[in-house]
């Protein structure tokens, strides 16, 4: 074998040899990782309305009643 086989060949037994340590999250990180969350949900929000707004047809959430739901 040469070196270069015998060093991967390490490197592989190594790895699996490797125990897996587990990823303990505290509160400030759990807190983190919401408060990023919220951010992101609420600029996709912006986003959206402000695309909407600039074509001139913001959403309304109750307009009216669906032709559907009035046509039964």
């Amino acid at each position: 074998m040469s070196i270069l086989e015998i060093a991967l060949a390490s490197q592989i037994w190594a790895r699996r040899n490797e125990k897996r340590r587990l990823v303990v999250l505290d509160d400030a990180d759990v807190l983190k990782v919401l408060l990023r969350i919220a951010f992101v949900v609420m600029a996709f929000t912006l986003l959206i309305s402000g695309l909407n707004l600039a074509a001139g047809r913001p959403q309304m959430l109750a307009e009216g009643s669906a032709p559907v739901v009035t046509g039964r």
